[in-house]
């Protein structure tokens, strides 16, 4: 096939330079079968090449890059506009491009050159210069682009890049830092906090905020405020520039309880998983406000916290209940009479309802995913409830079930193996999935009998 022409390899060069790293990723692999001859061979080629200029980029710039985001304008966090790092790449590349082809080359020894930090620190510096200037139209474009976004938007990317070189040096410390809070990690967490005070002594709000944009759990930040502020009072915290970071959490966990209240058990079991992620993550939140702020629970922040607490077990609970509900609807009963004796028995003479089935099985899929959030969230008990009660209930449907099978007439037993199959969705997702494993055995053993049965008779 004929390759692209060569003003749409430009067009297709800029989108590509302009995507997002995640957009960028997924073209790779999307593309990474396509040969060299064909109408795609120069987009791969491209989209290789910017993936390999991306990684450097953002070694470069990585104080700063996770703070490059959308439009920028994010209300709740510190965000710059994406388009305005790439013109920051495309002016530095101009402005400095003798310098960064060899801080490309110190970049690919093994191990890295002991330099490096130091020449991407010089890199982050011309950009700074070249932002404050406005004298090269890509920086001025940036510039213009983060004003934009916010009120001073350029003025705050250069206090943010007053302290790269100490947000840097930290950036390499997070893992341990985040993973072992405690006197080990406090020390070294603070001299950093001190060091970009240093630098400015309006610098606190921005160095925390470009240590959360590091974070995959950006939430987590938190520890590394309590470590520089040794847990600070709720009183001292809600009084400082920095109460937004709290706040932003505890709002996050009333989106949770709203998410948690509201969500449709007719969307399927993986909604129902997704949420009941969601409720794990409410916990962990409220647990990281609790360890790493010293709060009052008559007032403020603690008393809005136990509320969310309780308001989050009841949400939780709720949903337990209707999974119970939902559960023992799907596996309908009836009276039989059996030798003289009337009992209640499974229903096999008519179809599962797939409606009902598959609520029950959304609202299951919730309660299975909060095992590992049950011993902190409050719902321990409830949930626990639940398990030993469906357990039982769905061990005896089974053998109930499987009895009709190997006795009952065709008729009466047409749809037992539908039921059995609920029954084993329904045991996995309640026991686990050696028990959904048996009963999908037992009712496979059962259906073999049958035939025998009837022979023998005869």
């Amino acid at each position: 096939m004929p390759a692209l022409a060569a003003q749409k390899i430009v067009i297709v060069g800029h989108l590509v330079e302009s995507s997002p790293d995640r957009v960028l990723s997924s073209l790779s692999k999307a593309l990474a079968e396509t040969v060299d001859d064909s109408a795609l061979g120069d987009v791969r080629k491209l989209v290789e090449t910017e993936v390999t200029e991306r990684q450097f980029r953002n070694a470069v710039m990585e104080p700063l890059t996770p703070m490059f985001v959308g439009g920028g304008s994010d209300t709740r966090k510190l965000t710059f506009p994406l388009a305005a790092l790439v013109l920051i790449w495309r002016g530095l590349r101009r402005v400095a491009g003798a310098e960064l082809a060899e801080i490309r080359e110190l970049a690919k020894a093994d191990p890295p050159h002991p330099g490096l930090s130091a020449r991407y620190d010089q890199m982050v510096a011309t950009v700074a210069s070249g932002l404050q200037a406005r004298s090269d139209p890509d920086f001025a474009a940036a510039a213009e682009l983060c004003d934009q976004a916010r009120p001073d938007g350029a003025k705050t990317l250069l206090a943010c890049m007053s302290i790269a070189a100490v947000v840097r040096r930290a950036v390499a410390k997070l893992p341990i830092w985040i993973s072992h809070p405690g006197s080990g990690s406090s020390a070294p967490a603070r001299l950093a906090y001190n060091d970009a005070m240093v630098v400015s002594a309006s610098a606190g709000q921005n160095y925390f905020e470009m240590i959360a944009a590091q974070l995959d759990q950006r939430w987590m930040v938190l520890r590394i405020i309590s470590a520089v502020m040794e847990k600070p009072t709720e009183h001292y915290l809600s009084d400082s520039k920095l109460a937004g970071f709290a706040e932003a959490v505890m709002d996050e966990v009333d989106e949770a309880l709203t998410m948690i209240a509201t969500f449709d058990p007719e969307a399927g079991p993986e909604v129902g998983h997704a949420t009941a992620i969601r409720a794990e993550l409410a916990v962990r939140q409220l647990m990281e406000i609790e360890t790493n702020v010293a709060l009052n629970r008559d007032r403020g922040w603690g008393r809005r916290v136990h509320k969310q607490r309780r308001n989050l077990a009841s949400v939780v609970e709720a949903r337990l209940r209707d999974a119970d509900v939902a559960a023992m609807t799907s596996l309908p009963m009836h009276e039989i009479n059996q030798h003289g004796v009337r009992r209640t028995a499974p229903r096999l003479s008519c179809e599962p309802d797939a409606a009902c089935v598959r609520r029950a099985e959304t609202l299951l899929s919730f309660s299975a995913g909060l095992r590992s959030a049950v011993n902190y969230g409050g719902f321990s008990a409830a949930r626990g409830a639940l398990v030993e009660k469906l357990s039982a209930v769905l061990d005896l449907y089974v053998e109930e079930a499987v009895q009709q099978i190997r006795l009952g007439q065709a008729d009466e037993t047409a749809f037992a193996g539908a039921f059995l199959d609920v029954a084993a969705r329904f045991s996995h997702l309640v026991a686990g999935e050696k028990a959904g494993e048996l009963v999908r055995r037992r009712a496979q053993a059962a259906r073999h009998q049958e035939p025998q049965i009837a022979v023998n008779a005869e």
